[in-house]
């Protein structure tokens, strides 16, 4: 049977790192992203590999529930879906309130609804939160938790501004509860997967040298304190954390589903420490 892969934001950063981490896994690989060049690049890129790989490049919107099942269709007409690594999405300083929310959980939520017919025993899906999903305001409050259970209610934007408050428009808020949101999806993900033998992770990056942590270092100087501050005292590296990916991928990781895999270099130790 035909096994195929899927990696969303796999243009560049950490998603073309887990792209190339999924060549030679599986025999057919569909890279997603919104821009065109990178995503068709990227897959000239990787189809020189020696491995047998054959790869695919989409270019899509992750928030477009049509394209969305385009994507699906054409997994489901190559064979069995093996592996879903879901990088797409954008930060802070690249989009306001509405639209981080829409994309960076809203988008994770429509992702998984339109593969999770195609899941099966074997398949695992990992998608991106960020540790910045840990900072700030933690006390769990009934609305928020009721808000972010259910991010494809198409009142869902209004639900959260009303649960949280004014505090969300700033677009570092939205993002904050955007990544919290996505490793709450994945607990509830996992369970409705799981009958199928199917799993679902999410890794929660930190401060990562990619174009776009980049930009965002750029416009918020705390990210490097933070970096200073952590254990290790550097930024990540993109293929770091696809290799952590891949092996939420693997077999290997077989018995790990619903949780969240902090990958920070250890900023979280460090801010404890002092």
């Amino acid at each position: 049977m035909t096994s195929v892969g899927i990696v969303t934001g796999a243009g560049r950063g950490m998603g073309l790192e887990c792209a190339r981490r999924l060549v030679g896994t599986v025999d057919r690989l569909l890279l997603v992203d919104l821009d065109e060049k990178t995503v068709a690049t990227a897959a000239e890129d990787l189809s020189t590999s020696p491995h047998a790989t054959v790869v695919e490049p989409h270019t899509l919107d992750i928030t477009d529930r049509d394209a969305l099942a385009g994507l699906a269709a054409r997994a489901r007409e190559l064979g069995t879906l093996r592996a879903v690594a879901h990088a797409a999405g954008i930060s802070p300083t690249m989009a306001d309130w509405r639209r981080i929310l829409t994309v960076d959980l809203v988008g994770t939520a429509l992702l998984a609804e339109a593969l999770r017919p195609l899941f099966t025993r074997g398949t695992a899906m990992v998608c991106f939160a960020s540790m910045a999903a840990l900072f700030g305001d933690t006390e769990p409050r009934p609305a928020t938790e009721a808000a972010l259970a259910d991010p494809l209610d198409e009142h869902f934007l209004d639900r959260i501004r009303e649960a949280v408050g004014p505090d969300i428009e700033d677009p570092g808020m939205a993002y904050t509860w955007a990544k919290r949101g996505v490793q709450r999806f994945v607990q509830r993900e996992a369970v409705r997967v799981g009958a199928a033998g199917a799993r679902v992770c999410s890794v929660s990056p930190g401060v990562v040298a990619t174009p776009q942590g980049r930009q965002e270092a750029e416009h918020h100087p705390s990210m490097r304190a933070l970096v200073r501050q952590s254990a290790l005292g550097r930024e990540g590296r993109p293929g770091e954390l696809a290799a952590v990916v891949a092996f939420l991928l693997s077999d290997e990781a077989s018995f790990l589903t619903g949780t969240d895999i902090l990958v920070d270099g250890g900023v979280r130790a460090g801010l404890a420490a002092r």
